[in-house]
């Protein structure tokens, strides 16, 4: 059940069987030279919705944007202060909760957000009385990318050139998403390197200067796409169901 396509009489009788939500959230920037600006929002976004449609469980608009300062010297970059995006995080929990929601599963598309969200989460726990009674929240962030099933066909389809930022898999998942934006572009090298640290957004250029680091998103096709969905929304809805039964 998508959120922002119900009524707010669907969401009351949704909440008398279920107190649980997945939330999307991502990030709007660079992903190398095939990828597009949106990849990581669409893909926690598509995963979201396979999880919705198979389960028939809540799922709320997508987080598009994220903590991606790192990648602000690639045109159409945006981001968020990691102090606005707790803030963000925050706000669309408790504003939720009111109406009796208690249980937050957050599919991650983006590694940036990782620390920003999950000290997010600890501030909100921090600031949380209980005298009153009511039942917790409970908020827990998953990468679509990090289950067992998506993470060994990664490696099947595309052993170490998966890399870790533009991502063959991301960047095939996108590809079955929407497949009338499919780009195409040389690269060179064709496994971009890695292991290189790196600081602020232009020092992050200088470094991986097409934006990627240790992928080969050309081997990336919307037919791996298709079978990264399965697997990713496989992985989604176990980590979910178990999540709802975990912690009251």
């Amino acid at each position: 059940m998508q959120l922002a396509l119900s009524t707010w009489h669907e969401v009351e009788n949704y909440l008398k069987s279920s107190d649980g939500i997945i939330i999307p959230i991502g990030s709007t920037e660079q992903h190398g030279p095939n990828g597009l600006i949106g990849t990581d929002h669409l893909c926690s976004e598509v995963v979201a919705r396979g999880v919705g449609d198979r389960i028939g469980c809540a799922v709320a608009p997508t987080l598009a944007y994220g903590m991606s300062q790192h990648h602000l010297s690639f045109a159409g970059s945006a981001t968020l202060r990691p102090s606005t995006l707790m803030l963000v995080v925050r706000d669309v929990v408790q504003s939720l909760a009111v109406h009796g929601f208690r249980h937050f599963f957050f599919i991650n598309g983006h590694g940036g957000n990782v620390a920003t969200v999950a000290a997010g989460f600890d501030e909100m726990y921090a600031g949380v009385s209980l005298s009153d009674g009511t039942k917790p929240v409970r908020c827990k962030m998953m990468l679509w990318s990090n289950g067992p099933r998506a993470k060994a066909l990664a490696a099947e389809l595309y052993g170490n050139a998966n890399g870790s930022h533009a991502t063959a898999a991301e960047v095939s998942l996108v590809q079955y998403y929407c497949p009338e934006h499919v780009k195409y572009a040389q690269m060179s090298p064709k496994v971009a390197p890695s292991g290189h640290p790196f600081f602020e957004a232009e020092h992050y250029r200088a470094t991986y200067a097409d934006g990627r680091i240790g992928s080969d998103p050309s081997l990336s096709t919307p037919e791996h796409g298709a079978l990264l969905f399965a697997a990713a929304v496989d992985d989604m809805v176990e980590q979910y169901q178990a999540f709802l039964k975990c912690g009251g």
